[in-house]
This record gives structure tokens, C-alpha cells and sequence, in this order.
């Protein structure tokens, strides 16, 4: 398992056009990884066969595909933040599991902020008030942000559940009237909050979903097959730069402690044979911080909080060629 071990970063777009095509190259004609059929001219994905183990997904793609090995997937090697941006392009600093941790965050210059969730530890108001007065400090020209598990008070349908409940699984948060969160959203005045929906900043369409794998019973969590699959299936073509909370099998999901993957499948295919944007930002395994690229897209783990909830690692700056009709 790579392991990153870098100061903060820049991947250069033209180092992506050295790398080989994509995996698709890769994959075997013989044993198609979850079945595909064109509908109106849209390709649909299907639940994978090993959808509800990603480390046997794994393990089966890359011995009979070597679908996650050079030379169809790359890691990709940063440079300091102080690097100069070329002229035409876009710097994007991509962060994630903030956890309100963000005081000792040494942030970049950069054009466009993305944060893939887990600002919070609960998603209580005032965590999400002290997010936004961070925000609002920042230089940035747009900041994205997405929720992730840890922002429970995000899920309307996780918060009703919990509220029934006769323990308090999350007491603080279970006490919560429901005036205190239903409209937490709007506390969020210094970004642009994305969930299942998209927005359009310099000429890039970037969509955000907060959704993940079951996890441990916090919030935005799905079982894995066909109920995170129509998430991704909202997922529009065309999309520059995807953020998902949660990563892709295969791509930065490795859990050293468990020795497992943990990424979803149906995410992978989706990202890879669908979308396939230039960009896929995420965060949620925190052992899993850094950047690989398969010849398509690059794919940021950008989680700030270690396994330890330290706030050590630091933000990761892509920078992209702004699109000639922004």
C-alpha cells in the first residue's frame, strides 16, 4: 500500500497528459466488471458481482485485470505549494476531515477551495457557525463544500430516525429540536454547499454527493449495491470535477489496521466508465491522504485529520486548464 509522505503539493495538469489511457484499456473482454447496456444513448451502470466485498473486488480485478496496477494507474508525484501557477489555469486546493480542526491548517493561494466533508465532528450549529466564520476568513474566489458522515445534522432522514430512538446513540445531537437543524444548510453562507447537485465556476461543472458505504450507523450512509448506485446514477456526464465524501475502490480506500479495501464499486465503475471527469475529490479514509491518477482522472484523498484526528496533512492544490468558454 503507498503511503504518502510528502509536504503540501501541486499535481500539473501536463504531467497527466504523460500517463497511459485510461483503465478501460484494461479491463478483460471476457469477464466485464458489472454489466453495462446503452440505454437512449446513456451508459448504465449495474451492481457489481462483488459489490458487497471490495477487498475480494479488488483482489479478483487485479489479478485477472491488473486493472490497479502501473502501468494503468500512476501515483503522482507533488510539488510545493509555492510552485507558480501557469498562466491559463485554474488552482484548485483540495481538503477534506477537517473535523474543526482547521487553526493549525496552513492553507495555499489557490483560485477555487473544495472541501469533501467532514468540516464537523457532530454537525451541531455551532461547529457548522465556526466552520463558516473559517471559510469566511479565506481568499478564495469559490469554495465548494460538500457534508459527510460526521455532518449528521445534514441527513433530514438520519436525524428523524435518531430522534426516535429510545438510547441516545448521539445525545448531543439527538437532543436537537428539530427548528435548531432542519435549516442547517443555511448556516452555511461563506460557500457553496453541494448535495446531489451541481454548480459551474470557471467554466468547470462540479457536482458533490455526501453519500458513502455503511458506516458504523452515521450519517449518509447506504448499503452497497443498488442503493448507492442510484446516487451515483444522479450523477450527470459531462461533469469536470466529481466530490464524494467517501473514495472509489481501489483509490486511496486502503484500511492498514483492518487490512481492507473500503471504496465503492459501483462509485469506481460510475467515475471511470461513465463520467469520467478530469478531477474526483474525497475524503473519509483518513489513512488513505494522497494522489493517483489512472490516465483519465486524478484522484485526491485529501483528508487533513489522520487516524489519529490530527490535523497534519496538508492540503493538496491541483491546478487544471481553465475551459476556453469560461
Amino acid at each position: 500500500m503507498w503511503r504518502p509522505r510528502w509536504d503540501a503539493g501541486i499535481l500539473k495538469a501536463e504531467a497527466l497528459a504523460l500517463l497511459p489511457c485510461g483503465l478501460g484499456m484494461a479491463f478483460s473482454q471476457s469477464h466485464v466488471m458489472a454489466s453495462r447496456r446503452h440505454q437512449h444513448g446513456r451508459l448504465i451502470i449495474e451492481v457489481d458481482e462483488y459489490s458487497s466485498n471490495p477487498t475480494q473486488a479488488f483482489t479478483f480485478y487485479n489479478i485477472n485485470q491488473g486493472r490497479f496496477q502501473p502501468p494503468h494507474v500512476q501515483m503522482v508525484d507533488p510539488v510545493p505549494h509555492d510552485a507558480p501557477k501557469p498562466p491559463g489555469y485554474t488552482r484548485f486546493v483540495c481538503v477534506s476531515d477537517t473535523h474543526s480542526r482547521t487553526d493549525p491548517i496552513q492553507m495555499p493561494y489557490g483560485d477555487v477551495l473544495i472541501h469533501a466533508g467532514d468540516f464537523t465532528e457532530l454537525g451541531l450549529p455551532s461547529e457548522v457557525k465556526k466552520f463558516n466564520e473559517w471559510l469566511g476568513s479565506l481568499p478564495y474566489e469559490y469554495k465548494i463544500v460538500i457534508a459527510g458522515n460526521h455532518e449528521l445534522t445534514f441527513d433530514q432522514e438520519f436525524m428523524a430516525d435518531l430522534i426516535k430512538q429510545d438510547f441516545y446513540y448521539f445525545p448531543s445531537v439527538s437532543k436537537l429540536k428539530p427548528e435548531n437543524y432542519e435549516n442547517v444548510q443555511s448556516l452555511l453562507t461563506n460557500c457553496i454547499y453541494l448535495q446531489d447537485s451541481e454548480v459551474t465556476v470557471r467554466g468547470f461543472r462540479i457536482y458533490g454527493s455526501p453519500w458513502q458505504p455503511w458506516f458504523y450507523g452515521w450519517g449518509f450512509n447506504l448499503p452497497r449495491g443498488q442503493a448507492l448506485l442510484e446516487k451515483w446514477n444522479l450523477i450527470p456526464e459531462g461533469v469536470d470535477i466529481l466530490i464524494t465524501h467517501g473514495p472509489p475502490l481501489g483509490f486511496l480506500d486502503w484500511v492498514p489496521k483492518k487490512m481492507q479495501r473500503v471504496g465503492c464499486v459501483e462509485l469506481l465503475n460510475t467515475v471511470q466508465r461513465r463520467v469520467q471527469p478530469r478531477l474526483h475529490v474525497f475524503g473519509h479514509i483518513h489513512e488513505g491522504y494522497g494522489v493517483m491518477a489512472d490516465g483519465t482522472t486524478t484522484y485526491v484523498n485529501a483528508s487533513v485529520c489522520t487516524v489519529n484526528y490530527q490535523p497534519v496533512n496538508p492540503p493538496i492544490v491541483i491546478d487544471l486548464p481553465t475551459p476556453r468558454n469560461s
